[in-house]
């Protein structure tokens, strides 16, 4: 198998969380991954024993590292093992991606080459690739922050984009960045994780950028309806718990942005109205978004509580 690691002193671990996956999914992104990274660790948060079993296979035949989580930590803390694990093995960057992204045969590199590149200026926490909507080909733009709205910004062949966050999967990190950042908040569990610790990056003084000449296949939620004003992206009712929880816990964070407060409070509105209304189970979602909004103002942080919603 042809390898295209890049060349020079760093050594990338390729950190994947698992959790229920899609087999054929997960064995095409590692089939990508493989001829690319120097290491990867997968961390499956208790899936049944048939796919630990698949996953051992999967494992082996990749030479990989799996770490099975016996109950479901969230992905922030599977992140955060995967990301020690890396360092434990003197890995000098590693490349945190979903279960279900599809990378470009050239993305590590690309990603690296951007990397390289741009940290002639400055500190750079992340560098990301542009993604492709697996169902649809639509290309996701990179995001500043604006009010009253975000500014989505497209990135073309040849073209780095500073922007204030990235999304997780894709995201490849210099080691030296999460020394100085910190890891995952595990808090969170899951949704907005991203988001936090992009944040927290760039208060810490570092850059984020798009990198236009990279690309990988991504899904988002669980598909995507058509609603009066605009498509939406369906998600499940605990899905949303936490989507409205966590916006709320980083709303009293010192460092989460004011300008990213004000346009999201509007915007979680939209998004409680859109699916109390509109997308079923419409019971469901507005228990699920009320528990979480509660919960948020409370403080409270970790796993779902099983009453919430």
């Amino acid at each position: 198998m042809k390898r295209s690691i890049p060349t020079g002193s760093s050594t990338t671990h390729a950190v994947i969380v698992t959790y229920r996956p899609d087999m054929s999914a997960l064995e095409a992104q590692l089939a990508r991954l493989r001829p690319q990274v120097s290491a990867i660790v997968l961390i499956d948060n208790a899936s049944d024993e048939a796919t630990r079993t698949a996953l051992d296979e999967l494992a082996s035949r990749f030479s990989a590292t799996l770490l099975v989580n016996p109950r479901n930590l969230g992905v922030a803390a599977a992140l955060n093992q995967g990301i020690d694990r890396a360092r434990s093995q003197g890995a000098t960057h590693v490349l945190l991606m979903d279960q279900d992204s599809l990378p470009a045969i050239d993305m590590v590199a690309t990603l690296h080459a951007a990397l390289a590149r741009l940290a002639v200026h400055g500190p750079v926490a992340a560098v990301g690739p542009v993604a492709e909507d697996l169902r649809n080909g639509d290309l996701a733009p990179f995001v500043r922050i604006g009010f009253p709205l975000n500014r989505k910004i497209p990135a073309s062949a040849g073209q780095d984009v500073r922007c204030d966050f990235l999304i997780t999967s894709g995201s490849l990190l210099p080691m030296a960045a999460l020394d100085a950042v910190g890891g995952m908040d595990e808090g969170l569990f899951i949704d907005n994780v991203d988001l936090e610790w992009s944040f927290r990056a760039a208060g810490a003084g570092h850059a984020l950028h798009g990198v236009g000449d990279a690309r990988m296949g991504h899904r988002i939620g669980e598909g995507v309806r058509r609603l009066p004003f605009g498509a939406s992206f369906v998600h499940s009712p605990v899905r949303l718990y936490y989507m409205m929880r966590n916006r709320v816990l980083l709303y009293r964070r010192a460092e989460t942005p004011g300008l990213w407060i004000a346009q999201d409070v509007p915007r979680a509105l939209l998004k409680l109205l859109r699916f109390s209304l509109l997308v079923p189970p419409r019971g469901a979602n507005t228990r699920a978004m009320l528990a979480g909004l509660r919960d948020g103002l409370l403080g409270r942080s970790g796993a779902k509580p099983d009453n919430a919603g």
